[in-house]
């Protein structure tokens, strides 16, 4: 699992000065936050059903983070924005959202699916493409940090995903190394994982 993050961090790290594939023009903004709001909202999270269901829920966020940067909004107002509506303002797993969309934001540009064939899958919810890097030609799929098979109760909780390349994704499995165990306890702290679940991811990573 080390070794497959590494790759990773090195790969992003080696691209993050690579230049922006050419943006689509017009992207629409008009009542992204309330769309946000209603993809984020963590009621709706907690009640999905069927495996990796919120994955399509972070691509579809990520494409109204993006299209509102392009359009000149403010995305950190947007973004709270959504969160008053849905009701999630202010708590520790709100912030924690903030978090993840720009960590995956990020991922995806520097893996070069922020074109405008990536965007439009993104819209719908699809994997894009990798164009940048080693990965070129590969999906860039939503990875569980905490894996659903070590802590089925994370598997639809969108700040447990990150976007990566499948192969990446494949060779990491279901490992649980350090970092694993150190978004557990964050998780915990908030009230996202119960002591019981938190235990399992812990002793998972001694085996």
């Amino acid at each position: 699992m080390r070794s497959a993050f590494f790759l990773l961090t090195l790969f992003l790290w080696s691209c993050q000065d690579a230049p922006l594939a050419k943006e689509p023009k017009s992207l629409p903004a008009s009542g992204s936050a309330e769309i946000l709001a209603s993809l984020t909202d963590p009621a709706k999270l907690d009640t999905l059903k069927g495996k990796r269901a919120a994955t399509p829920r972070l691509r579809k966020a990520c494409y109204w983070v993006e299209a509102a940067r392009r359009e000149g909004e403010d995305v950190a107002k947007l973004i709270e924005s959504a969160q008053r509506i849905n009701g999630s303002y202010g708590t520790e797993r709100a912030r924690m959202l903030v978090e993840s969309l720009a960590r995956n934001r990020t991922i995806l540009e520097r893996l070069g699916c922020l074109d405008e064939a990536g965007m439009s899958k993104l819209r719908k919810g699809n994997a894009p493409t990798i164009t940048k890097g080693p990965y070129s030609g590969e999906l860039a799929t939503g990875d569980h940090i905490i894996p659903r098979s070590v802590c089925p109760a994370l598997d639809n909780v969108i700040v447990n995903l990150e976007f990566m390349p499948a192969t990446l994704n494949q060779r990491k499995g279901a490992k649980v190394g350090e970092r694993q165990v150190a978004v557990a306890r964050k998780f915990h702290a908030v009230g996202i994982i119960d002591a019981a679940e938190l235990k399992a991811i812990e002793t998972g990573s001694k085996k």
